[in-house]
């Protein structure tokens, strides 16, 4: 037998999903199973599956010590000693820049850096996040980037900060501006809407001027900084968040991203001296629609700087030294 108390790090959560990452091995109808046959109940009484848990509520695990061993993965973290470049930081989120060349999350496969261990190892070296005092939770990020984007991404610290950030990001409350460079004169702003729809097997997205079957809608607004020598800086606001959507919309306009493998154009890419990954960079997100405890960070404006790399490379084809993000 077990008691599990919950804290705020578990709290307003359907039970059946806090059993499933707390037997994170367990199939999901052995946990149903141990529901109705009330092996597993809530503050002493039989519970359903979509019972809600709160903070100081006890759940009991009527299980052998063995069966609960079997079924738990004990969280193991690999302490790196990269520092983060952070933009931001409180005791709910830690905002920071992920470099060009790195993973969001690993892949679960063969061990490769990536922002999310970076970000776990800078957390418990800090003493914000001690994983055997946590049940389930494990420090995350709310948005992610592609291999070779670089720019901010936030992570919440606790349950309670993800959730609220999630639910901004999903409500599309929270503002991402991306700034790219791409072959072209862009003449003036534009919002664009379009639909698009991704090809899971090939990793790759089509964009549409009309609805078709399996797609989604997009809209974007772009805004040109700056047009020299051929080439155009853009501001780039998502407006709706799908995957690869700028790259993909500007390759269906006739702008090539420099550098972009996926939907640029190989021969223009050799002009540059055949630069590769994307010219991407996630320079400015400004939060908004949180609520409750996170009220405060309504209005609060995230600025990340591009790295050496892309300044250098926007300089050399474009001229000057552009400070806007």
């Amino acid at each position: 037998m077990k008691k599990i108390i919950i804290d705020k790090n578990e709290n307003e959560q359907r039970i059946d999903r806090f059993l499933k990452k707390y037997l994170d091995k367990a199939p999901v109808n052995f946990i149903q199973k141990m529901l109705r046959k009330k092996n597993i109940i809530l503050n002493g009484k039989k519970s359903q599956a979509s019972d809600i848990i709160y903070e100081g509520d006890e759940i009991t695990l009527f299980l052998s010590d063995e069966t609960i061993e079997k079924f738990r993965t004990e969280k193991e973290h690999v302490i790196l000693k990269n520092r983060l470049d952070i933009v931001y930081e409180d005791n709910n989120i830690v905002a920071f820049n992920k470099p060009r060349g790195m993973l969001s999350h690993g892949t679960g496969k063969a061990f490769e850096e990536n922002a999310v261990d970076n970000m776990i190892s800078y957390l418990i070296e800090k003493g914000d996040y001690i994983p055997r005092l946590e049940k389930t939770f494990t420090p995350a990020i709310s948005n992610r980037l592609d291999r070779n984007t670089s720019g901010i991404l936030i992570a919440c610290k606790n349950y309670y900060s993800l959730k609220a950030v999630n639910n901004a990001m999903k409500n599309l409350e929270i503002d991402k501006y991306y700034y790219t460079l791409v072959f072209g004169e862009f003449k003036e702003e534009i919002e664009k809407k379009a639909f698009i729809r991704k090809d899971e097997y090939k990793n790759i997205t089509e964009v549409f001027d009309k609805e078709k079957e399996g797609s989604k809608n997009i809209t974007t607004v772009f805004k040109p900084l700056e047009s020299k020598n051929g080439f155009t800086f853009l501001e780039v606001k998502l407006i709706t968040g799908r995957t690869h959507q700028i790259r993909s919309q500007l390759s269906a306009m006739g702008y090539y991203i420099v550098g972009d493998e996926k939907y640029g154009d190989k021969k223009k890419n050799l002009m540059v001296n055949n630069f590769r990954g994307q010219f991407l960079h996630c320079g400015l997100i400004v939060l908004g629609g949180l609520e409750g405890e996170l009220e405060y960070l309504n209005g609060l404006e995230l600025k990340a700087k591009m790295g050496r790399k892309l300044t250098s490379l926007k300089e050399d084809l474009m001229g000057g030294n552009d400070e806007k993000n």
